[in-house]
């Protein structure tokens, strides 16, 4: 295992110091520091393209214990600029296990550190908000803390970066649509996870993956049925073009469904501003009201920014778009989770329903999309299209 004995030095912004030993690849990183609360899923949550740019501590405190395999994978690839731990797992014990976390990590050059206290970091950062750090080992180790914090402070910070060129698909591919197909969807990819390309084929759809350069044009060319932007890194506040395409696409009549970033770029197209979080959500235990329904639901996050509307009435867009309303909440701390169009055919999500890793609360969300692309192509009602089908499906059962 790739794990050693070797010193290792977290080292925030503000000056904390972390000792601890290295972890995965040894040298230096810089990143955003953040943390996340899922007690599982650490391999789902390295290979979220919307980690890009940040250092990822895991609040459980021991994290590699069922190693890691080619199914969990969310990308072709480790996305976070570094990893903390407390305790790593010194044996990997599951039969789905065809290798170690660490041992991944080295291979990839994904620098990390364990043995510290992650406590103590995750109450410094809700205290503080999250911050730039970096993780020192090997020659770096031994670089003056001075040095050190001179090049954790001459990092980017996260506000004001565009970093969908970094994360997205350099080509555009198609996964054909399982069982009776209902329409071709033009997905953006932003930073898209496999599991979200897996639950929009199962639906029915055709799904026609897109770089982060398409087009307004290129995406109407395609008489696509309805156009999704996925999650990803970065500041929804530095992405104008894709705010500009969604306006075009949305004014053309294209229904449209948005996860996370995709949901921040909905709020943005639809005249609200954005935000960063002083620390953000991310884990796969958020709970967040459906405010339509009144059910709670527990959910996955993965985001420091959110959209900045009013919630408990209806507002107007300032796009022109219509009526615009809070779907959803985030019971932590009243954070905007979602957004629902009355008089257009979109609507978004902050958080992730493809659950993974996290739970399945959500997963309706994909029926609803394409019971609303069904009802667009048939000339249905808004309203009609934003019904729940769990409540269809209970109201049927009560009617029988």
């Amino acid at each position: 295992m790739a794990s050693t004995h070797d010193p290792a030095v977290l080292v925030l912004e503000d000056g904390t110091r972390y000792e601890g030993r290295a972890y995965g690849a040894t040298g230096r990183t810089l990143g955003e520091l953040v943390f996340a609360t899922g007690m599982t899923g650490y391999q789902e949550t390295l290979t979220d393209p919307s980690y890009a740019g940040q250092i990822v501590m895991m609040t459980a405190p021991h994290i590699g214990n069922t190693g890691m395999n080619d199914e969990d994978e969310e990308s072709a690839r480790i996305w976070v600029a570094g990893f903390v731990v407390r305790d790593p797992a010194r044996i990997v014990s599951n039969f789905r296990s065809t290798r170690s976390l660490d041992d991944d990590l080295a291979a990839q050059a994904i620098v990390g550190i364990s043995g510290i206290d992650t406590r103590a970091v995750t109450r410094r950062i809700r205290s503080a908000g999250a911050m730039r750090a970096g993780v020192f080992s090997g020659d770096d180790y031994r670089l003056t803390p001075g040095e050190q914090l001179e090049l954790v402070r001459g990092g980017a910070e996260m506000t004001g970066q565009n970093l969908s060129g970094t994360v997205s698909t350099e080509t555009g591919y198609t996964i054909p649509a399982v069982g009776e197909e209902i329409g071709r969807v033009a997905v953006l990819d932003l930073g898209v996870k496999a599991s979200t390309l897996r639950y929009l084929a199962e639906r029915g759809f055709e799904v026609r993956v897109l770089p982060q350069t398409a087009t307004a044009g290129e995406i109407l060319a395609m008489e696509a049925d309805a156009l999704f932007f996925s999650n990803g890194p970065g500041d929804p506040g530095a992405s104008d073009r894709h705010v500009d395409l969604l306006r075009t696409t949305l004014r053309a009549g294209l229904p449209y469904f948005g996860i996370c970033f995709g949901n921040q770029l909905l709020g943005r197209a639809l005249g609200y501003g954005t935000y960063k979080l002083p620390f953000g959500h991310r884990g796969i235990n958020q709970p967040v009201l459906d405010k339509a329904t009144g059910r709670v639901e527990i959910t996955a996050h993965n985001h420091g920014f959110a959209v900045d509307a009013p919630i408990g009435e209806i507002s107007e867009s300032a796009e022109g778009f219509g009526r615009v309303e809070v779907s959803h909440v985030d019971l932590n701390d009243d954070v905007v989770e979602g957004l629902n169009c009355l008089d257009i055919p979109a609507f978004s999500v902050q958080y992730h329903p493809e659950s993974a890793a996290g739970p399945h609360d959500a997963n309706y969300l994909f029926d609803r999309f394409a019971e609303m692309v069904r009802q667009h192509k048939r000339g249905g009602s808004r309203s009609e299209a934003y019904r729940d089908p769990a409540e269809d499906a209970a109201s049927k059962e009560s009617q029988a």
